[in-house]
């Protein structure tokens, strides 16, 4: 009977120094037909450790694998969000030096048909051409400021003063120039004069 614990005790210190492994040989044949043979493969205490190790060490590049994969993709969208934004942004910095550039033709425009000397078909001819100008333009976004009644530094530039007994302080009398704005944002603010 103690013969019996004592191997029970050695065979107990074997099993943790020693794991057995079932692992898959491959397909026999026996005679019988086809079936997969199984095989044991007896793994030390420090083999097992090894495996254990390698296999921690896989689940760590795993994981990291999938976290370098995610940032990367966050990375593309942000990108392509940037890139979106970059697009839009210089397609509206176009659209303003194209106005910009047009805008002394609108004066020109504005000059010629506040002028008292006209001939009506002169005049007709320059209404049309300054109308279809205003379309065109327009349907880019721009719009003329609006310069009736009090002075607003956000749209206006006052560049003159006059007493006026007729207005209140802070009234717009005299438009020089106009002011535009495309979309939201102002391209020239109008200039003015104020009564004070």
């Amino acid at each position: 009977m103690a013969k019996n614990k004592k191997e029970i005790k050695d065979s107990e210190v074997n099993t943790e120094q020693e794991a057995a492994v079932p692992e898959t040989a491959g397909e026999t044949l026996d005679g019988e037909g086809g079936s997969a043979a199984e095989e044991t493969v007896v793994l030390t205490g420090a083999e097992l450790a090894e495996l254990k190790s390698r296999i921690d060490e896989l689940k760590k590049n795993y994981e990291s694998a999938v976290n370098t994969a995610q940032r990367t993709q966050a990375d593309f969208a942000n990108f392509k969000r940037r890139n979106q934004n970059i697009v839009s942004d210089s397609m509206e910095e176009g659209k303003i030096t194209v106005v910009k550039a047009i805008l002394p033709v609108l004066d020109d425009f504005d000059r010629a048909l506040g002028c008292e000397n006209k001939d009506q078909k002169f005049f007709d001819g320059v209404v049309l051409v300054h109308r279809r100008l205003m379309d065109s333009l327009g349907a880019l976004g721009l719009s003329e400021i609006e310069c009736s009644g009090k002075f607003d530094p956000e749209f206006h530039e006052a560049v003159l003063q006059e007493e006026d007994e007729n207005r209140e302080e802070g009234d717009i009398i005299l438009v020089l120039r106009k002011g535009y704005k495309l979309g939201e944002r102002i391209i020239r603010h109008s200039m003015v004069k104020v009564a004070k």
